[in-house]
């Protein structure tokens, strides 16, 4: 089956093969994953390569958090995709973007203030989980409209960190 992965603005055409293997962009890889439940995270092989994630579904998007980085993935199956193109369906994040953190952990700064224009991928804030320091980033252009938490603030999962708005909604 062939998938359209647009991880932060970038397409990737995936397609899944027999016997744990991909075709990224026509490129073969060898893959395994298992997913830990107590830790909810997703273990990955890659290529014997070995990496770890925490993976969690929002609206019609995937985060994917992995070493320190927090990506936005979108997954289409190949008709889901023409259909979008072909309707002119925008990927864009419109209106208010709530940036919600990933997992518990505790704040390590804010780089940002409300009412500062952010770009998309800017860094709003750094969320300490898990021993290691992840940035998460903008999700659009934008005003940055509420902050909620200040740094050596603890955070539970889906807690609202910050909101971005359109500069015209400010």
């Amino acid at each position: 089956m062939k998938y359209i992965t647009t991880v932060n603005d970038e397409e990737f055409i995936i397609e899944i093969e027999h016997n744990n293997q991909i075709l990224v962009n026509g490129v073969r890889y060898d893959i395994d994953f298992q997913h830990s439940p107590e830790a909810d995270a997703l273990s990955l092989l890659l290529n014997h390569r070995s990496f770890e994630a925490v993976v969690e579904e929002r609206d019609d998007v995937w985060e994917v958090l992995t070493k320190g980085e927090l990506y936005t993935v979108k997954v289409q199956d190949e008709r889901a995709y023409r259909l979008a193109k072909a309707r002119g369906v925008a990927s864009d994040v419109t209106g208010e973007a709530q940036m919600k953190s990933p997992m518990p952990g505790l704040i390590v700064a804010v780089p940002v203030s409300e009412g500062q224009h952010v770009e998309k991928g800017d860094k709003v804030i750094i969320l300490e989980s898990m021993k290691m320091e992840n940035e998460l980033r903008a999700p659009k252009a934008g005003i940055v409209a509420r902050i909620s938490v200040e740094a050596g603030a603890s955070v539970e999962k889906d807690q609202v960190l910050a909101v971005i708005v359109d500069e015209e909604e400010e």
